[in-house]
């Protein structure tokens, strides 16, 4: 397959934390073959520190986060393996940075009642964001802009109603191929 052109896709699952962004993610990668990735886990240790204690992030601590998320994607690209990434990407520049990764990347907005989300996250157990976080990080979400390419979705759908609507909306239908590693 030397020379041949393979096209890849790659997907950001993004909005506040406890909106769903990695189950969703994961979901997707499952039933897709799309390669997943958890932002979060590209976090250095100082910025997990940071929300660990309470302190939201500033620009300065996700600028160098968010370059080594388009170089995965980037790279994955460059494999010919597409790409699922759970990313809050709450900015506008921040999805910019993204963006220049891969040549094309698609956003699936997760958003929905703070309310439902600060339960959830109160909920949820072994996750370092905490719920008072969630106050900080709406007040910094730009909504995706009508030149962005993605789609807006309520956090109060069911997990399969999500996948469903990701599927219709982005072309992905169950056990799509997509996943080619490069030998």
């Amino acid at each position: 397959m030397t020379g041949e052109l393979r096209t890849t896709r790659h997907i950001v699952v993004m909005g506040v934390s406890g909106a769903g962004k990695t189950t969703l993610a994961r979901r997707i990668s499952e039933l897709t073959g799309l390669r997943f990735a958890e932002a979060d886990e590209f976090h250095p240790e100082a910025n997990v520190a940071r929300m660990r204690a309470g302190i939201p992030l500033d620009d300065a601590d996700r600028w160098p986060w968010l370059r080594d998320l388009a170089a995965w994607m980037a790279a994955r690209h460059a494999e010919g393996v597409s790409t699922v990434l759970a990313c809050s990407a709450l900015k506008r520049s921040y999805r910019d940075v993204l963006r220049q990764g891969p040549p094309d990347v698609e956003f699936v907005h997760l958003d929905g009642a703070a309310e439902l989300i600060r339960e959830r996250m109160i909920r949820r157990t072994g996750h370092y964001m905490s719920a008072s976080l969630l106050d900080s990080q709406r007040a910094i979400l730009e909504p995706l802009g009508p030149e962005e390419s993605g789609m807006v979705l309520e956090v109060a759908l069911s997990l399969e109603e999500l996948v469903a609507a990701v599927s219709a909306r982005l072309g992905l239908p169950p056990a799509l191929d997509v996943h080619v590693d490069v030998l």
